[in-house]
Formats: C-alpha cells, sequence, structure tokens
C-alpha cells in the first residue's frame, strides 16, 4: 500500500493538466478550468505546510518509486503538452472561422462546437498555465543522457525554451548563487524583472558556448550542427500550427501560453535560489539553495523543491532525493509564487530570511558580498 501511495502522489500534477486539456475541449464555461485549478493550488499549497519525505527506500535499500511508472509518466508528458497545443489550436481555428457556438458531442461526452473570444481568453490563460508545468519534466529528462535528453529538448521547445536544457547543466549547476549564472536572482530583483534577464541570460550563455564549440571545431556558426539555432528550430512546428489556424490572431494566442509558460520557469528559478550567495570558485554547499519540502509542492513538483540534494547529486532521479538541512523558506512553491507577484510583500517576506541565513549559513566572503547587496537591494 505504502508504494502505491507513494507513486500515486506524484500523479497530481498530471491529473490538473489533463483537467485543464478536457476543459479546453469542452469548450464553454470550462475553458477557465486551468485558471481556476492555479487559484485552488494556492490555497492549498498555503494551508498545508507540513513538511514529507521523499519517496524513501525499504528495507532492501530500493526505492519505494516504481522507476517504470515514474519515467512512463515523464515521457508521456510530451505527448499530453502536444495534445493540450492542438486542442488550443483548434478552438482559435473555430473562432477565427466563425464556427457557430452548439452543442455537440465528442468521444461519447457533451462539449461546446464554436467558441467566444471570452471563452478563447480562458482556454488560451489555462493552456499557458499548464502548459508550463512542463518545465518540472523537461527540467528532469534535462539531467539525463541520449533519448531522455532529447524529450527534454522537444519538451522546452514547446514553450520556446529549448536552450533551456544546456543552459541549466552547463551554466546554472556550475555557478549557482554567482552573478554569473542568469537564473539565479541577487537581492533586490523582482520577479518581473528577473524573467526576462534570466531567459535572454540563458540563450546568450547557449550562444556564446555554441559560438567557442563550433570555432575549434572550425565549422560555421549558421550550421545545422548548432545547438542554440536547432533548439529554436524545434519551436518552428509549434509556430507554423499557430499561423495555421489563425494567422496572426493565433500568434498572439501562441505569444501569451509561451510568455505565461515562461514566467513560471523563471518564477521556479528565481523561487530556488533567490538572494543566496557563493563567491566565485569556492564550491556550491547545501546553504546555496531554497529547500521546498511542503506536501503539496513536493509532490505536484516531482520533489524539485530538494534543490540542495538535487545541485550536489545532479542526475539523481527525484524519487531518490532527501532532506539535507538546507535552508528552507517553510512555503511551498505557489504560495511563495503568490509572494513574489507582489514585489513589496516578497521582499518583506525574504528579507526576514535572508537574515538568518546571513547570520547563521554565509561565509565571511559571502557576508562582505551580503552587507553590499543589502545595500543595494535596500535592505540594510
Amino acid at each position: 500500500m505504502k508504494k502505491i501511495l507513494v507513486n500515486a502522489r506524484y500523479f497530481s500534477a498530471p491529473m490538473l493538466i489533463f483537467a485543464s486539456l478536457f476543459g479546453v475541449l469542452a469548450g464553454g464555461p470550462w475553458v477557465w478550468t486551468g485558471v481556476a485549478l492555479l487559484g485552488i493550488t494556492i490555497i492549498v499549497d498555503t494551508l498545508i505546510t507540513r513538511k514529507t519525505p521523499g519517496a524513501g527506500f525499504d528495507e532492501q535499500g530500493e526505492t519505494h518509486a516504481s522507476v517504470p511508472l515514474q519515467n512512463g509518466m515523464m515521457y508521456g508528458m510530451l505527448g499530453v503538452f502536444v495534445l493540450l497545443q492542438i486542442a488550443l489550436a483548434w478552438r482559435i481555428w473555430q473562432y477565427v472561422n466563425g464556427v457557430p457556438i452548439a452543442d455537440a458531442t465528442m468521444l461519447g461526452l457533451a462539449i461546446q462546437n464554436g467558441i467566444s473570444g471570452t471563452q478563447l481568453i480562458g482556454a488560451v490563460l489555462s493552456s499557458g498555465i499548464f502548459a508550463g508545468i512542463g518545465i518540472i519534466y523537461g527540467h528532469e529528462l534535462a539531467h539525463t543522457k541520449g533519448f531522455s535528453f532529447v524529450i527534454a529538448r522537444w519538451m522546452m521547445a514547446l514553450s520556446g525554451k529549448a536552450h533551456f536544457c544546456y543552459a541549466h547543466v552547463y551554466n546554472h549547476h556550475l555557478e549557482l548563487g554567482h552573478q554569473d549564472d542568469p537564473a539565479t536572482a541577487p537581492r533586490g530583483r523582482s520577479l518581473f524583472a528577473h524573467y526576462p534577464l534570466s531567459g535572454f541570460g540563458q540563450s546568450k550563455f547557449l550562444f556564446m558556448m555554441e559560438k567557442r564549440r563550433l570555432e575549434k571545431l572550425g565549422i560555421h556558426f549558421l550550421s545545422w550542427q548548432n545547438r542554440w539555432i536547432r533548439g529554436y528550430a524545434m519551436s518552428l512546428p509549434t509556430v507554423l500550427l499557430f499561423w495555421f489556424v489563425g494567422g496572426w490572431i493565433g500568434i498572439a494566442c501562441l505569444a501569451v501560453v509561451w510568455t505565461i509558460a515562461n514566467f513560471e520557469l523563471e518564477a521556479l528559478n528565481y523561487l530556488e535560489h533567490y538572494g543566496l550567495i557563493r563567491e566565485k570558485g569556492q564550491p556550491i554547499d547545501y546553504r546555496h539553495s531554497w529547500d521546498n519540502s511542503t506536501a503539496f509542492t513536493s509532490w505536484f513538483f516531482i520533489e524539485i523543491g530538494r534543490q540542495a540534494d538535487h545541485h550536489d547529486r545532479g542526475e539523481t532521479h527525484y524519487w531518490e532525493l532527501d532532506e539535507v538541512g538546507a535552508p528552507d523558506c517553510g512555503r511551498g512553491y505557489f504560495t511563495l509564487f503568490a509572494l513574489a507577484i507582489l514585489p513589496p510583500v516578497w521582499h518583506k517576506f525574504i528579507k526576514n530570511k535572508l537574515d538568518e541565513w546571513d547570520s547563521e549559513m554565509a561565509s565571511e566572503g559571502e557576508l562582505k558580498i551580503a552587507k553590499d547587496m543589502n545595500k543595494l537591494a535596500g535592505y540594510a
């Protein structure tokens, strides 16, 4: 029974993604399902503050997680996110072509054929919110090699972010907590400012990495061997689909979906390491990540909140990550996200946590950097 429950809890995100997908397909007021679910998850995450252990191991040292089941779930989510985009594209096509609103059936289920402008907004917002959840699976698979890494690239390409896989592994995991890591938000920066800076910074990293790599190989930058170019080319099928079904309206809807999804990606980067400091050249320690092990966050985000152990053992699967005594904000990601979209509230909350980190965990060199950063951030 324990093994069943351990594995079932990691299907909370797929269940909500499916619910949002079916909402877009059902039409009518159901297109707002994804938006409503976001509000519900914030409430649930705020109410449930109990911390939970990871999947754990049995007496024989074997993980309680079913590896084939968890891997199958991750790989299968690529198809689900493709279906979500196709469902939204179908609704855009109906709107652009003025399909009359009427009752219909699909696979024996009652749906609304046709869609109004207001309903299309709901479908776009819901799709963007839960397309962004694909980040957790793309992130996990990006730490693997071969076929799994390719799946991660395609998954991130659905949101125009295929460069993330290389930037995350070869930049973020090596430069964490330092200004050379665009994904680490310095003290005083808002989530809204971090969003473009981190996104462009990660893309720039892969651009420069490929430029240097291809120069050494004697290959022109404008080559299919350029992984930066190839990553953006992987997003072209999505762009062409939305152009085909809706022209500029389709592209505008896709832009909103990508904006929301990428905002969620950068929100996770922001919450995982905000304000933490590491001296250049010094080893990455547990104290350089904010851990998050509240029950709903751990289950929904497939243990992505166990950042400290993850950065120590980057290729370790999420079901094997453990509590390592890293600093903890004490609240789940949905709750922290709600705080972060209100910068004054966020800074007031996080300043107290950073004061504790400075006094209890920072090295002498980090304290010197923190003093200057606090002045710039207005935390002094």
